[in-house]
């Protein structure tokens, strides 16, 4: 019911469709609303707070992430505020999160490739990809997307960068690198991001990919002698199943001089610092890995 001050929250949950429960996670988390307290203790809220809400509820759908589309909404009320202009690969990523969360794989997959088309492989990996990648960890680290979403979005970007790497043909004598998961790691999109980064500067590319078994890395080193070995941990599962991984994986690359090993990710940074390696460079600079490898890539 609506008072002539203003409405009770159960009539702002009517009105919005939203649940009282979301209404006050907003207030309290984003500051969305401003209710005021009647003497009964009663939250009171004005027609204002109800076009906030409405709003904020828009551009969750055009698909801005919570905290920003609050934001926005707060924002649009201060005239002194400016508005910042979107770019190109800003709107890309906008629609993502908004077709992410909705779990949509073919409008997921139509924007990659739509953004792909019009902004080249390096820009759609600096610009489109990357920042879509960390806007759907971060969502899923702070509650607000699931496991289904996240792992829709991520499987999506992985099966499209490969699609693009296997219609990338470099010179049959290019410089060869490997790219793979620590034994035990099953995020494997870094490995495919950092081998696109290096097929454009020439290099051809081995994926070993997610998880692969006790040894096989070396054995695929030995076989294939790459210039350069990648290897990414993104958690610590590798380490937490096998302690002395990365000191067997450095004495192996101390064995190898004629080739650059790297490691990345925040579960190799996290076994690096327990016990510095001698041999592999731990990074999680993939600008700085790239313009190691640029020293020596191809004419």
């Amino acid at each position: 019911m609506k008072e002539t001050e203003g409405y009770y929250i159960k009539d702002v949950a009517r009105i919005t469709g939203l649940s009282e429960q979301v209404i006050r996670k907003w207030e309290d988390r984003y500051g969305v609303v401003r209710p005021v307290r009647k003497g009964n203790g009663y939250r009171v809220y004005g027609e204002e707070e109800i076009r906030r809400l409405l709003k904020v509820q828009a551009l969750r759908k055009e698909g801005h992430p919570l905290k920003r589309a609050a934001e926005l909404a707060i924002a649009e009320e201060r005239t002194d505020v400016p508005q910042e202009r979107e770019s190109g690969a800003g709107l890309y990523v906008r629609q993502l999160i908004g077709h992410g969360e909705q779990c949509k794989e073919a409008e997921l997959e139509r924007v990659l490739r739509q953004a792909h088309s019009e902004l080249g492989l390096a820009r759609f990996l600096d610009k489109v990809v990357i920042p879509f990648l960390k806007q759907v960890g971060g969502l899923w680290e702070q509650g607000e997307w699931g496991e289904y979403q996240e792992s829709v979005s991520s499987l999506i970007v992985r099966d499209l960068l490969v699609n693009i790497r296997r219609n990338v043909s470099p010179a049959p004598g290019a410089p060869l690198i490997i790219g793979a998961c620590f034994p035990e790691e099953r995020h494997e999109l870094p490995v495919h991001l950092i081998l696109l980064k290096a097929m454009m500067k020439g290099y051809r590319t081995h994926l070993v990919g997610a998880s692969p078994a006790p040894g096989a890395i070396e054995s695929i080193v030995q076989q294939l002698t790459p210039d350069a070995v990648l290897l990414s941990a993104s958690t610590t599962a590798p380490f937490l199943r096998h302690p002395d991984l990365l000191e067997q994986l450095d004495r192996f690359a101390g064995k190898h001089p004629e080739t650059r090993f790297y490691a990345g990710g925040t579960g190799a940074l996290l076994a690096a610092a327990a016990g510095k390696p001698h041999h592999i460079r731990v990074t999680d600079d993939i600008g700085q890995v790239m313009r190691d490898l640029g020293t020596n890539a191809p004419a």
